[in-house]
């Protein structure tokens, strides 16, 4: 049995009974508890005065919250390295990255410890490690879930996200945080396939998982993914500087995130803004179009298969294993990350793209496409 918990979760708290139990992200307020961002920084904030509302519609119902979820360090990372609260283990896929930022979360639902997990996703940060832990994680529509008592206050792309151990626990999720999510019709869709940069066995599982259920399925150009990357770069070190520069006189922040905070004024000048402002405008236009032409758009979740911790290379080739989810932050469309198997057994992931506001559409698509069910898989 492998010890996770110590460095998957900040807290643990006890549970009884038999409604589902979720790991909440530490960015995300819990009633009487500080949320610390994964930062040493904010160890000693204030414990939050209420449960951030998704947290209280979850705990509203009975659901039972099992604990605080370890992260990368101010959800400024994508590895889940994390000096003060320790790095986060990969249950299903030892020996590499969980990915980032909200790793803890994944990692709790892919070791089994939990049946859901809510994360946060401003640039991939629940797509990418439910990549990287073999399990389905969710980015909702931009907007869609209350950010209400979630950190920082303000974000163009940041939203409460959810991994899931199944389609069905997601669905139900969804529905208690928002009442209108609903339910979409569950026949054959139209896929269209985004052509993509992507290591050939991941191209290679996408196809054959989509091209295996009964959707009708075409290769399809979107435009503008490569600016629309860069653009979400640049606008997330912009926010990040707005909420967190005020950490770097305390000595308290983690090596990696302290020189990437310094560096973001140079990363996000006024120019490199306005002109991320304009791709943003751009690539909105281009894949509500695509949208009216395709139900649903299909790609890979990462390019790239996910690094193993003692080979990390150079950090620029981390950050574009968010490549292909980034510009979905910077649009505000919903997308949601399926599990694949590899004849490798590395982990892949398929990644479903719909029109904002059809967020229950994703999960309808997902019952007709052949992924990895996780509840066969766990090795905790």
């Amino acid at each position: 049995m492998l010890n996770l918990t110590s460095s998957m979760f900040v807290e643990t708290y006890p549970t009884e009974g038999a409604m589902p139990t979720v790991a909440i992200k530490d960015c995300i307020d819990i009633a009487g508890r500080v949320t610390a961002c994964g930062s040493r920084a904010l160890a000693d904030s204030q414990p939050a005065p209420r449960h951030a509302a998704v947290v209280q519609a979850l705990a509203d119902v009975g659901w039972r919250i099992a604990a605080k979820a370890s992260m990368h360090e101010l959800a400024y990372g994508m590895t889940g390295i994390n000096g003060w609260t320790g790095t986060v283990p990969n249950p299903l896929y030892p020996g590499r990255i969980a990915g980032g930022s909200s790793s803890g979360s994944a990692a709790a639902v892919a070791a089994g410890l939990v049946d859901v997990a809510l994360g946060s996703d401003t640039g991939g940060s629940v797509r990418l490690p439910a990549a990287c832990c073999g399990v389905i994680g969710l980015k909702p529509t931009y907007g869609r879930l209350s950010r209400d008592g979630v950190h920082p206050a303000h974000s163009s792309q940041d939203c409460v996200g959810v991994f899931a151990r199944s389609l069905d626990l997601l669905d139900r999720a969804m529905a208690l945080m928002d009442p209108i999510y609903g339910q979409a019709e569950a026949g054959p869709m139209r896929i269209g396939t985004v052509i993509a940069e992507a290591d050939e066995e991941i191209a290679q599982a996408v196809a054959g998982a989509v091209t295996a259920s009964p959707h009708s399925v075409r290769p399809f150009y979107l435009p503008l993914m490569q600016e629309a990357f860069e653009a979400g770069v640049i606008l997330m070190a912009a926010e990040a500087h707005e909420a967190y520069a005020h950490l770097l006189s305390s000595g308290l922040l983690g090596a990696d995130v302290e020189a990437r905070l310094r560096a973001a004024p140079a990363v996000a000048t006024p120019d490199k803004v306005a002109w991320a402002q304009g791709i943003r405008r751009d690539v909105t236009l281009a894949i509500d179009a695509a949208l009216t032409a395709c139900d649903i758009l299909a790609l890979p979740t990462l390019p790239a298969f996910p690094p193993m911790l003692d080979d990390l290379g150079d950090p620029a080739a981390v950050l574009r294993l968010s490549a292909l989810v980034r510009p979905f932050n910077l649009s505000g469309h919903p997308a949601l990350s399926l599990p694949l198997a590899t004849p490798s057994g590395r982990p892949a992931a398929l990644q479903l793209v719909a029109a904002k506001g059809q967020d229950a559409r994703l999960s309808a698509a997902a019952r007709h496409i052949p992924f990895i069910d996780i509840t066969t898989r766990t090795n905790a």
